[in-house]
């Protein structure tokens, strides 16, 4: 087996994280965004939020876009109460942070984290 040394490691997280979609973004920065208020933010809220912001109608796709952060290690789904509740990893967050300082996408507001804020 090949080993994989550190740099190439960093070559691979930001390739990762260059192939990265509004939509995926969105989620990193909404789920940070929840769980900086405290707020448990789940596929469902995830869902309308995505389908709001126009970035798709079907919750197949946010189901594809959630399992596909949650490989990528960049979020944790975990079943509580009878939800998917997301929460973002430290190596989500990273990739949000490196987004956001290449200026690719901007946040866009979630009508269900503003609706818990009043």
């Amino acid at each position: 087996m090949a080993q994989v040394n550190d740099e190439e490691l960093g070559k691979l997280f930001n390739e990762q994280v260059e192939r990265l979609q509004e939509g995926q973004f969105l989620v990193l920065y909404w789920a940070t965004l929840a769980e900086g208020a405290k707020i448990n933010y789940n596929i469902t809220n995830l869902f309308d939020d995505l389908k709001s912001a126009r970035v798709t109608r079907t919750k197949q796709t946010v189901m594809g876009i959630a399992q596909a952060l949650e490989n990528l290690c960049f979020i944790d789904l975990r079943e509580e109460k009878n939800r998917k509740n997301i929460y973002i990893t430290r190596y989500g967050a990273k990739a949000l942070e490196t987004i956001i300082k290449q200026k690719r996408y901007t946040g866009k507001k979630s009508a269900f984290l503003e609706a818990q804020e009043k």
